[in-house]
């Protein structure tokens, strides 16, 4: 009986293990959530409301627009891992992820490929009055989410998102979306800046 429940508790301490993300996986992401951040805060201080509200054309975003984007990101794609997250376990669909973490990174911060936000994500559906209240919410909701990761001991890798963009995704590929989309748009704000009728201040 005594051998049994060795073996039994090896087998379960085992699977944990195997579970949870490594120590530089958690660091990573953390790391990567906050320069994000950084970059994009340094990206949009002290700006006035010209140039916070110009659009190169009109068909493009204005620099608020992607901040309040960014900021409605934030929950929609933490909510996404979330959905994720909550659905069973399924380690026999991890040989559906093609793209590998550096992929993913680099793939959603690349703007040769233009996307299409979907409606949730439209930057008319921001609670905010300024960019200072988004900025607000974007740091706390990041606050959150890197404390969060930094803890975790959740099965993030056997949880699989069917549809992503680039194809299936797990859940831990989902943080590094949302990283590396905070990362996407701070690229755009620096093309308004750099277009030729950006106010001088």
């Amino acid at each position: 009986m005594r051998k049994l429940l060795v073996i039994i508790s090896m087998l379960i301490f085992s699977s944990a293990s195997y579970c949870q993300l490594t120590k530089d996986e958690k660091s990573k992401i953390a790391k990567n959530l906050e320069s994000s951040l950084q970059i994009l805060s340094k990206s949009v201080e002290g700006l006035s409301e010209a140039q916070l509200n110009y659009k190169p054309d009109t068909s493009k975003w204005s620099i608020k627009e992607c901040v309040y984007h960014l900021a409605l990101s934030e929950t929609n794609i933490w909510g996404w891992m979330q959905g994720v997250m909550s659905a069973p376990a399924n380690p026999d669909k991890k040989a559906s992820v093609k793209a590998t973490d550096e992929q993913v990174m680099a793939g959603v911060e690349d703007r040769s490929h233009k996307i299409k936000t979907s409606e949730p994500f439209e930057p008319k559906n921001a609670k905010w009055a300024t960019k200072d209240e988004a900025m607000a919410f974007l740091k706390s909701e990041r606050a959150k989410h890197i404390s969060y990761m930094n803890a975790t001991s959740d099965d993030f890798r056997n949880h699989i998102a069917e549809q992503g963009p680039m194809g299936p995704m797990d859940a831990y590929q989902i943080i590094i979306l949302m990283s590396q989309h905070t990362i996407r748009h701070t690229k755009q704000i620096e093309e308004v800046k750099a277009s030729a009728g950006y106010p001088a201040k």
